[in-house]
């Protein structure tokens, strides 16, 4: 049976935290939530696929469905799938850009293009998803082949403590990186699901965001 009246978001694990948190202090009944494996942040050739699955499984149970994606490094494959669907996404080239909205984004990028970005939900699996996903902890040698070209770590918080803060420090030198926090708060992330929720909701201070 469709649920006519409720919009399913299939979301990047990775922001489940942040959906669920905007779910609740926004009221956003009307919105159901899916969500893939964080861990094909590290697989994005697998993004289209996982992603078409979840749209096909879910069309006999939701009329309305939204794609809680950027491109997130699938090279356009992911909006060819979405277009066949007929389903949209979030808007950008990956998280960091619609939590830091795009003017920030670019001006980071700009200042210096040996950035490496971790978000809350990578601070708080940095190790699993980074040091262990790209095998620095079996093999040392290879943070150096991966961030050679990099000079520092930004981390983009949605909702800082000093506990991520000191994470997010700890990550940087074990990269050999400087260290760098901007608070982005969800960014057009709220924006974005807000409409997609379908109703006109005051945006909600950072400072609740941080209670929550």
């Amino acid at each position: 049976m469709t649920s006519t009246g409720t919009v399913l978001v299939i979301a990047c694990g990775a922001l489940a935290r942040e959906i669920v948190a905007l779910k609740r202090l926004n009221g956003w009944t009307a919105l159901d939530i899916e969500c893939l494996p964080p861990e094909l942040h590290n697989r994005p050739e697998k993004i289209p696929g996982a992603v078409q699955a979840a749209i096909q499984g879910a069309r006999a149970r939701y009329e309305h469905l939204f794609v809680a994606y950027a491109d997130c490094g699938t090279g356009g494959r992911l909006d060819a799938v979405l277009a066949a669907e007929g389903v949209e996404r979030l808007p950008g080239a990956h998280c960091y850009e619609f939590y830091a909205t795009a003017s920030v984004f670019a001006g980071l990028a700009e200042a210096e293009l040996g950035t490496f970005y971790l978000t809350d939900f990578l601070v708080r699996h940095f190790q699993r998803l980074v040091i262990e996903g790209l095998g620095i902890d079996r093999h040392p040698q290879l943070r150096d082949e991966y961030f050679r070209h990099y000079r520092r770590l930004v981390h983009l918080a949605q909702q800082p403590t000093a506990e991520l803060t000191r994470a997010a420090r700890a990550a940087a030198a074990q990269l050999g990186l400087t260290h760098e926090e901007r608070v982005t708060g969800y960014g057009e992330l709220a924006t974005q699901l807000d409409g997609v929720a379908g109703r006109s909701i005051a945006v909600v201070p950072l400072t609740a965001l941080q209670r929550s």
